[in-house]
């Protein structure tokens, strides 16, 4: 079995897209970053250290022995900088354990001398330690360790964080407005597809591109409404037209036809082209509907009372008495008196000759689904989609057609018409089931 191919939506394709392009930017800039901070960072505190060390070599210099033991006293008890003895018992670790601190090191050493002694830690005292001398006297300057480090892992995570923040808001927003004008022109074509031709979409947009686009849709939408009112008007007058000659026809048959069983044959002709013409102007109606609460039960058992020859077809209904949905009442009743002639035509049973019809419901959430079941013979399921297509009919319907081959197709455009859906299946045992599926009444 192929495996199913995972499907974005456009607005999820471009947002992860922009998302990566844009980390990898903050990442390259990162990077960057920290290599071009790197040796200035490095440079700039070992400056900062062997100023240090010259300023305090420098001060305790030009002092006599009783003042320099004064002024390391003082300078032992500052809090950025302590100056103590160099003891020759003193154990100490060298300073380069790193990149960085190699960088600073060797910094140092071609500031303040090759006899410079650069310490990590002294006397498990750890820091930056910087030994010097003053006449015969050795001494260690301790700096502050948190001035002599690179920038802190916590403050790039916090950057990094904010950048990530950032992309991920700015990939959104970017991917929103990119993609909103295709959002636009893909709800304007639903609601083309559900016959609601005034959509219009923006034709002054800055984008050329989606201007063109827009400006073409408004047109294709023009001549659709325009091709839809014509095939409207069309129907409705051969329909309408059709009827004066149908009862001249129906009068000139009884009052010449002196057989009756010719008289019964054309009248019954008549009657089925009279059928065919109010399956025209069904199809052909105006799309308006008003929905209203409408109870199931007593409209499905008013449109049963249209069927009453048991010969042919036998209905039975399983609606709750309480069952309501939101629905215009004609267009429904129109509904269930085309399935319910479908079933009559081609859902007889083999065995009997006789349409048995089953009504029942369901409740899902906000929805009603209203099913119809017949125990005919079924439909091939690869023309399941085919049967609400205008004039088309099963080759299971072809031998007894009389009708105009709108029945369903009507169905799911007044379906269509009151925010609902319709489908059709067979049933796991035999017959052709429809459902119905509308807004549950309040």
């Amino acid at each position: 079995m192929p495996r199913k191919a995972v499907a974005l939506s456009l607005f999820w394709r471009t947002f992860f897209l922009l998302a990566i392009l844009l980390l990898g930017g903050v990442f390259a800039w990162v990077q960057t970053f920290r290599a071009l901070e790197f040796e200035p960072r490095a440079v700039q505190q070992a400056q900062q250290v062997a100023s240090l060390v010259n300023l305090s070599r420098a001060s305790m210099k030009y002092v006599d022995d009783i003042n320099r033991v004064t002024l390391v006293k003082t300078m032992a008890t500052s809090e950025a900088v302590k100056i103590v003895p160099r003891e020759p018992n003193d154990k100490w670790e060298p300073f380069e354990g790193d990149r960085f601190s190699k960088t600073i090191s060797d910094e140092l050493h071609s500031r303040l001398g090759a006899d410079t002694v650069v310490a990590g830690s002294v006397n498990g005292i750890a820091g930056l330690w910087v030994g010097f001398s003053v006449e015969k006297d050795a001494y260690w300057l301790q700096a502050d360790p948190t001035k002599v480090r690179m920038m802190a892992g916590s403050s790039w995570a916090l950057w990094v964080t904010i950048a990530l923040l950032a992309t991920v808001l700015g990939s959104a927003a970017i991917a929103r407005l990119i993609n909103q004008p295709l959002r636009d022109l893909s709800f304007a074509a639903s609601r083309i597809r559900d016959g609601e031709y005034e959509s219009q979409l923006d034709e002054n947009t800055l984008t050329s591109e989606i201007r063109q686009v827009n400006m073409g849709f408004n047109r294709m939408a023009r001549e659709l409404a325009k091709v839809e009112e014509d095939r409207a008007v069309m129907l409705a007058g051969i329909s309408h037209d059709l009827r004066t000659p149908l009862a001249r026809l129906r009068l000139e048959a009884e009052m010449s036809v002196q057989d009756e069983e010719a008289k019964k044959n054309m009248a019954m002709d008549i009657d089925q082209l009279d059928a065919i013409i109010d399956k025209f102007m069904d199809y052909a109606r105006p799309g308006e509907t008003k929905l209203v609460p409408v109870h199931v039960s007593s409209l499905v058992e008013r449109e049963m009372q249209g069927f009453r020859d048991p010969s042919q077809i036998r209905i039975s209904s399983r609606v709750a008495i309480d069952a309501k949905v939101m629905a215009d009442e004609v267009e429904l009743g129109r509904v269930f008196q085309n399935l319910f002639e479908n079933a009559r035509r081609y859902g007889r049973s083999t065995d009997t000759g006789i349409a048995r019809v089953q009504v029942s419901y369901a409740r899902t959430g906000p929805w009603v689904i209203l099913s119809v079941r017949d125990h005919g013979p079924g439909v091939a399921p690869e023309k399941l989609k085919q049967l609400t297509t205008p004039f088309f009919r099963g080759d299971a319907a072809r031998t007894a057609a009389t009708g105009a081959g709108l029945g369903l197709a009507i169905v799911e455009k007044s379906v269509a018409r009151m925010g609902g859906s319709f489908e059709l299946a067979n049933a796991m045992d035999g017959g052709l089931v429809a459902h119905v599926r509308l807004k549950k009444a309040p």
